[in-house]
């Protein structure tokens, strides 16, 4: 696996550190003081990817094929002329929130994922357009925004195993799922609760926080949810809820699954949506190795006391036995033994948005 390079997305820039045999140290930094809302390693060609969001230039896109020794800025996905969020409000881009390479069948092209709800692939001189999922049904009515003002997709998974398979993950919406390549999508929400709609069990207005497959089983889908941790074994026909009702993994924002193993995860708790801070203000890594029947929390070398750190959606990663997280408060923890045990990278950083192996 690609595990010898950690590409870490700040408030202030791009740190890449390599690993030195146990530790990871810094290599170098890019974009230094810009917001990388999204950083991606593309292991169909090796291409890194980084999404910088300007403020007020904007949203911008650069790629890399040198392992970061040089850039080159990509024009930014954008929505075609005429197109409305809704009545008097014309799209554009206003975050990039996903990466994902497109599929074996497509080693040269790529998805993002934006807000408001935008779903773009790469066509060799820009990005299309999917008129198909933004033309759904529900969109207008039952799509919304979480914490930012419009829906976006945070999530997109292909199926390695057919590259006309794949799904998105959308707050506030669902998920949902395309078998030919795009062109047509279907709801994917079964078994899911929204406790902030009257209807819990609505077909629509989902909120997960993070989608992600099993490597080694891509029929089994996890999702980090806002209303609680949830997996599917069927290929998201539906949904089990397994948050731990007698620990603290239920909410969240980000999860990590092992590339070996489909029934074991990581995720990093909150308190809940009203109090985002760590559980009991005490950072703890919570681990399945049964599928999500029981959860086991790690605290070794994490602060036990006065600790206000959250993790968000993307800044959470794990290959074999090494996971790394990074929070809002600018810390970066490594752990080599599966969770188990932590420690600090370092406390320096600006807040952490994003997180990604590569080589």
């Amino acid at each position: 696996m690609a595990n010898d390079t950690l590409l870490v997305g700040t408030r202030k820039g791009l740190l890449v550190y390599k690993k030195d045999g146990e530790r990871w140290r810094v290599a170098h930094d890019e974009f230094f003081g810009i917001p990388v809302s999204m950083v991606y390693f593309d292991s169909q060609n090796g291409d890194w990817w980084v999404a910088l969001d300007h403020g007020h230039w904007g949203m911008k896109l650069h790629r890399s094929s040198d392992k970061g020794r040089n850039w080159e800025e990509v024009e930014a996905p954008k929505y075609p002329e005429g197109t409305m969020i809704k009545e008097g409000v014309p799209a554009s881009l206003r975050y990039i929130w996903a990466f994902s390479a497109a599929g074996k069948d497509f080693p040269s092209k790529i998805y993002i994922g934006t807000e408001p709800g935008g779903l773009f692939e790469s066509n060799g001189e820009g990005f299309d357009f999917n008129t198909a999922l933004w033309n759904h049904p529900s969109r207008q009515d039952h799509w919304t925004g979480g914490g930012r003002d419009y829906p976006g997709i945070h999530s997109i998974v292909v199926d390695p195993r057919d590259s006309n398979h794949l799904y998105v993950g959308i707050s506030v919406a669902g998920l949902f799922e395309s078998t030919d390549r795009g062109i047509s999508w279907q709801v994917r929400n079964k078994g899911l609760r929204a406790d902030f709609l009257p209807d819990p069990h609505a077909e629509v207005g989902h909120d997960p926080h993070l989608l992600l497959s099993s490597p080694s089983n891509p029929d089994v889908l996890w999702q980090q949810n806002h209303c609680g941790i949830f997996r599917s074994t069927n290929a998201g026909q539906s949904w089990d809820d397994i948050s731990d009702p007698d620990g603290p993994a239920n909410f969240g924002f980000a999860i990590a699954v092992d590339d070996q193993d489909e029934n074991r995860a990581w995720v990093a708790p909150a308190i809940s949506d009203v109090t985002r801070v760590a559980v009991d203000k005490a950072l703890c890594i919570c681990r399945t190795d049964d599928g999500g029947k029981t959860w086991k929390d790690f605290r070794s070398g994490l602060p036990q006391e006065q600790c206000y750190d959250i993790v968000y959606r993307h800044a959470l990663v794990a290959t074999g036995d090494e996971v790394v997280f990074g929070t809002t408060t600018g810390n970066l923890y490594a752990s080599n033994d599966a969770g188990e045990t932590w420690k600090a990278v370092t406390h320096n950083l600006a807040m952490v948005y994003c997180l990604c192996f590569a080589n």
